[in-house]
C-alpha cells in the first residue's frame, strides 16, 4: 500500500482544534495495523512560529515551497482565514496543488480560503454555523448548506466548525483506508464517532 501524504496548513490565529483534531485522526489511523499508510506534516508560507489561537505557537514542518508533494490537504479555520481568504501565495498555491491532489479538504472557516481561491464554484460547502454568512459572500458560485458536520463533493469536502474536523478526517480515513481503520482510529484516540 502507498504512503499517502496529508498536508495541514497552518497560519497565524488558526483555530488549534481545527488543525491539531485532524491532525491526531490522520497521524493515528496512518500508523494503525504496523504499515506507515498516511505521512501526515504541517505547512506554512514561511518556517517560522506560527501563533495559533489562545496564544499557542507552533513551528511548521514545512512551507509551501518545500513541502513534500500532498496528496490530501486541509486548510483549518479561525480568525487568521479572514487575511488568508486574501493571501495570494497560499490561494496560488492551493489551486495549484487543487489539481493534483487527491482531496482538498476544510475545516470550519478553511472554507473562506478555498471560497477565496474560486475552489468551491459549483460545489456544495459548509463551514462553522456561525460564519455561513461570510461563506455565501466568499464563495457567491458555491452551495452553501446549513446544518450539516461535513459537505462531501467527491474531491473536495468542507466541514462545518471545530469538532467536526475530525468527523470529516474520520470519513476520509473510512474512504481511503476502510471504515474498520477509522473505527480503530476513532477508539484509539476514545473519540464518540458517529458516522
Amino acid at each position: 500500500m502507498s504512503v499517502r501524504n496529508v498536508a495541514i496548513v497552518l497560519f497565524d490565529e488558526v483555530e488549534v482544534l481545527d488543525f491539531a483534531g485532524p491532525f491526531e485522526v490522520f497521524s493515528v489511523a496512518g500508523s494503525l495495523g504496523g504499515e506507515k499508510t498516511l505521512n501526515v506534516y504541517t505547512v506554512a508560507e514561511e518556517m517560522r512560529v506560527i501563533q495559533a489561537r489562545g496564544g499557542l505557537q507552533v513551528l511548521p514542518g514545512y512551507t509551501l515551497r518545500d513541502c513534500p508533494p500532498p496528496d490530501i490537504i486541509v486548510v483549518p479555520g479561525g480568525y487568521g482565514t479572514r487575511h488568508q481568504m486574501k493571501n495570494a501565495v497560499l490561494l496560488g498555491w492551493l489551486r495549484e496543488q487543487a489539481g493534483r491532489v487527491e482531496l482538498l479538504t476544510s475545516v470550519c472557516t478553511g472554507s473562506l480560503v478555498l471560497g477565496g481561491a474560486g475552489l468551491l464554484d459549483g460545489w456544495q460547502a459548509t463551514t462553522h454555523h456561525e460564519e455561513i454568512d461570510l461563506l455565501v459572500e466568499a464563495a457567491p458560485a458555491a452551495n452553501v448548506v446549513r446544518d450539516v458536520r461535513y459537505v462531501d463533493n467527491g474531491r473536495i469536502i468542507t466541514s462545518a466548525g471545530v469538532q467536526a474536523g475530525m468527523d470529516m478526517a474520520l470519513h476520509v480515513v473510512a474512504r481511503l483506508l476502510g471504515e474498520e481503520t477509522a473505527r480503530a482510529a476513532a477508539a484509539n484516540i476514545e473519540y464518540d464517532w458517529r458516522p
